[in-house]
């Protein structure tokens, strides 16, 4: 029986273009074990959009099996690309083997790496002490404005406290801002203990930074000092 891949019969006319092959395809062909016919499919799709998606190291033969025109078509080239697949890893396998023996005989059972001598990493400062209190403008419906809250309320027993500004409700409407509050998980308690403050921007964060800022905003109160931060640095 007649092998579809191997059969010039099977290609379109498109594809139907002379099987001359340079010497330079001539030996790459016999190196992935193509036939002329096979060669010239992986040329003219990679003519097309597989040559303008794909990286360059994709193999003729993965090429010939994604473009595969039916299903013995891509079996006969999956089967070719897992034993070639099995025999690389056989020979990575044994060079590692080579390579661990090698290294046994230059140096025995001493650590390559003297890690002593290696620099140790110092953990990050944070940029917060335990007598600071947090300024954090935000405002309804903001997804970072949330995501920077919920990192603060999870580290409030490490600070002085956090002072909390909401735009976007109507001033004086003291309901609106304990739900939204609550909805962000802040505790009663907390408020009560004035470890968190909720308050009604108001124009404050222009007061005490110029220009046009996004939100969140957070300012640290050290003392009499205000300092810009970042939710990165939190």
């Amino acid at each position: 029986m007649t092998d579809p891949a191997h059969d010039e019969s099977t290609l379109t006319p498109s594809e139907r273009v002379s099987t001359d092959l340079t010497a330079v395809e001539r030996a790459r062909a016999e190196h992935w074990a193509l036939t002329p016919q096979e060669w010239q499919r992986y040329r003219f799709l990679m003519q097309g959009i597989r040559g303008s998606i794909s990286p360059t190291t994709l193999s003729p033969i993965e090429a010939l099996g994604i473009h595969a025109r039916d299903t013995a078509e891509r079996n006969h080239f999956a089967e070719r690309w897992a034993a070639l697949m099995l025999e690389d890893a056989e020979r990575i396998l044994a060079f590692q083997q080579a390579y661990d023996a090698a290294i046994t005989r230059l140096v025995g059972e001493q650590p390559l790496i003297d890690r002593s001598l290696l620099p140790v990493k110092q953990p990050s400062q944070s940029p917060l002490a335990s007598t600071d209190r947090v300024l954090l403008f935000v405002r309804p419906e903001c997804a970072a404005c949330e995501a920077v809250l919920a990192r603060l309320l999870a580290r409030l027993d490490t600070i002085a406290g956090l002072d909390i500004y909401l735009s976007g409700l109507a001033p004086g409407d003291k309901q609106a801002i304990r739900e939204w509050a609550v909805a962000q998980g802040v505790d009663p308690e907390w408020v009560r203990q004035r470890r968190v403050t909720l308050n009604f921007e108001s124009g404050v964060l222009a007061s005490m930074v110029p220009g046009e800022v996004n939100l969140p905003y957070l300012l640290r109160r050290r003392g009499e000092t205000l300092t810009p931060l970042t939710g990165a640095a939190l």
